[in-house]
């Protein structure tokens, strides 16, 4: 008993040590957000701001033309994303949970395959710039990398085998119900914890995503939130697009609170969906 209870007290240490070391560097990009633009630069960002200001909040809402029509792109993208995703992913991974699936065994060796190995960046880009010519469109945002991958496949597939009794589904056969039938109507609804972790993963995946419109956005028109981080990051005049005092402007602390505002969606939802991540990645990830 005595060991357990040291072995409890240390873990609780290590375990506060480690979440206080990842809500540091959280919490110094919120405060460096309300300092004044004279006060980081001089005095550099503090845990306590020395000098509170909302002057890059009021400079960036002074712009929000800028920032809405990326958040609504994003937005759009993510929304679109996650669903093609789920419905494309859990297809997949029934076809493959499925017992007697013709070719059953070379399926699930070109998603292993998949998932060690690619044609490169240089193939990829050519591919999906001269053959399917989605270069400066939504698309491009959509189908490289995250509209599916063998990691969700197969922790997907590995719920349905773990948690869905195979006894339920040949009933549902000899009933007369269709794949499809026993899909959308069995499958599905007992498939929420999963669901909603894949769901999770997928958004904040697309929602981060900065590299598809870096490779294949030229447009600025069509640049998503991240992108436009990506854009002030490396040339803070960027805000400038749409007039304004470039003497005004707060550079240093207008990009974290750009960066702020490009989080806050994310923080705000994932408390939501927090019980069925734990227990879908949990369940999901290790087959029984």
């Amino acid at each position: 008993m005595k060991k357990n209870r040291g072995f409890l007290a240390v873990s609780h240490i290590v375990l506060i040590i480690v979440s206080v070391l990842a809500i540091i560097p959280f919490w110094l990009l919120v405060m460096a957000s309300f300092t004044s633009e004279s006060s980081a630069v001089n005095d550099g960002y503090r845990l306590i701001p020395k000098e509170f200001s909302l002057a890059a909040y009021e400079y960036l809402f002074g712009r929000i033309g800028l920032f809405g029509k990326g958040y609504v792109i994003t937005i759009v993208v993510t929304v679109i994303g996650v669903l093609a995703c789920i419905l494309i992913t859990m297809a997949f991974a029934y076809m493959l949970s499925r017992p007697g699936l013709p070719f059953g065994r070379l399926l699930n060796f070109y998603v292993i395959f998949t998932m060690l190995f690619n044609g490169g960046l240089v193939a990829t880009y050519i591919m999906y710039s001269q053959t399917f010519h989605i270069k400066n469109t939504l698309f491009a945002y959509i189908v490289p990398s995250l509209l599916t991958n063998a990691f969700y496949i197969t922790m997907v597939k590995n719920y349905f085998q773990s948690n869905i009794p195979p006894e339920l589904l040949e009933s549902a056969g000899l009933d007369g119900a269709s794949e499809f039938g026993i899909f959308f109507k069995i499958v599905v609804p007992l498939s929420k914890p999963i669901i909603a972790t894949l769901g999770l993963m997928v958004a904040v995946a697309y929602w981060n995503d900065w590299q598809n419109g870096m490779y294949y956005i030229d447009n600025q028109g069509l640049y998503g939130i991240q992108n436009i981080l990506n854009a002030i990051s490396s040339n803070t005049r960027y805000l400038m697009t749409g007039g304004g005092n470039v003497a005004a402007l707060p550079a240093e602390t207008a990009r974290m609170a750009a960066a702020m505002l490009a989080i806050l969606p994310i923080l705000v939802i994932y408390p939501f969906f927090q019980d069925y991540f734990v227990k879908g990645i949990t369940v999901g990830a290790v087959k029984g």
